[in-house]
């Protein structure tokens, strides 16, 4: 798609006009300010502290489509598309390796579980190979003895999250996005037919005030609050990933790896990047507090991992640990994001609650979002994501209480 000129931006002393308002800077955020761009609209992006600086520049950096449920693989595919074509839409690559993404099991169960997955998911053009014990220690030779079997998705991957979601940023003011850095939302109003976001500077004071027809909510964990202010409240609660990485070596191993488990203690991914550390997560996770903008890594959690890093793969499990980090994810009972437009107000759009598992799609979302918004449709279908579940589900609930307060005691 070639660039857009920019229309202007039509400002006041007070007052900043487009024809779309995106609240939140994270590799969703970015990405859809970048698209709806390519599209033709005006775009102010607001963002509190710093692009990518929350969930999107936190995370383990999977750039995966097995494993996720079948309805999301569309989307995933759409994103992984994004993802190979990164260097001629932005300039940078944000270290995407299509080296691949390969999922390894320890019981028989889950054997038996990565190829019916394997034939379900191929109709969806993923095209998965599920190999033995055997030819997975003659391929890799560094899996333990425990290692039964594995799927490999041979164009998946993994990139730099600390990379991508500026990289975004920067491609969407490149092509005459409003990129506002360091502007926290206040309040949001419907004034006239439009959105007008009240916002301020961290120093204090009051920041430019924005207006447009339309507003796409992409706050990550922060979700709830411009929901709710419109009569849709969500569910989310914050939880924070545990990861670390290592000192390097000699840089051998290509694909993410993770294991897949019902068991969360013995959750554990890792991929090597090309300056030969390991950056590692899984297992339980660890608190995290949206208000106080804070998450932590719990100790325990991390020695567990480097437990399950030495039984995965005992090469590893010598290695010296560098760094440990966490963020501030925002997660939903049903597992399920909150993507598409609002069930009560025309013009709002939501993309968030994405449970973890939001920076693999993360540019599909953005571009699926701003198709969405610029035309009223998209190719992308967002099964089960719909904000209004969430209110049916509540008088459902309520329905049975009542039901209950009836019967005779």
């Amino acid at each position: 798609m070639k660039p857009v000129t920019a229309p202007p931006i039509a400002a006041t002393s007070e007052t900043l006009r487009a024809d779309v308002i995106v609240v939140g800077g994270g590799l969703v955020g970015a990405s859809a300010a970048f698209f709806l761009r390519k599209r033709g609209l005006s775009v102010i992006l607001l963002e509190r502290g710093l692009v990518g600086q929350q969930a999107s520049g936190t995370n383990f950096g999977n750039v995966r489509r097995q494993g996720r449920a079948l309805a999301q693989l569309p989307l995933a595919a759409r994103a992984r598309d994004i993802w190979g074509q990164l260097p001629a839409l932005l300039g940078e690559d944000a270290e995407f390796l299509d080296s691949g993404h390969l999922r390894v099991c320890y019981s028989e169960e889950q054997a038996e579980d990565f190829a019916r997955y394997a034939v379900d998911a191929k109709p969806y053009g993923l095209n998965l190979e599920v190999m033995g014990a055997a030819e997975l220690r003659r391929r890799y030779g560094l899996f333990g003895p425990e290692v039964l079997a594995g799927s490999l998705s041979a164009v998946d991957g993994h990139a730099n999250p600390r990379l991508a979601g500026p990289a975004f940023g920067r491609g969407a003011r490149r092509v005459g996005a409003t990129v506002l850095e360091h502007t926290e939302v206040l309040r949001v109003e419907r004034e006239g037919g439009d959105f007008l976001v009240h916002t301020q500077h961290p120093a204090g004071g009051e920041g430019p005030r924005c207006r447009a027809p339309q507003l796409l909510v992409a706050t990550g964990a922060w979700g709830n609050r411009i929901a709710s202010a419109f009569g849709e409240p969500v569910p989310i609660v914050a939880h924070g990933p545990q990861m670390g990485v290592t000192e390097p070596l000699p840089y051998a191993i290509g694909p993410a790896i993770g294991v897949t488990t019902r068991n969360v203690t013995e959750g554990m991914y890792f991929r090597q990047v090309k300056r030969g550390n390991i950056v590692f997560g899984g297992g339980p996770k660890g608190p995290a507090y949206a208000d106080r903008l804070r998450a932590y890594v719990e100790p325990t959690n991390t020695l567990n991992q480097l437990q399950q890093l030495r039984r995965l793969a005992p090469a590893l499990g010598g290695l010296q640990l560098i760094r440990t980090w966490s963020g501030i994810e925002g997660y939903l009972q049903d597992s399920k994001p909150v993507l598409g437009p609002s069930a009560k107000v025309d013009g709002l759009y939501y993309a968030f609650g994405f449970c973890g598992e939001g920076f693999a799609i993360g540019p599909g979302i953005g571009d699926s979002i701003a198709e969405l918004i610029a035309t009223g449709q998209t190719a992308t279908p967002y099964p089960d994501s719909h904000i209004g579940r969430f209110a049916v589900a509540e008088a459902a609930a309520c329905a049975r209480k009542t039901r209950q307060l009836d019967q005779p005691a």
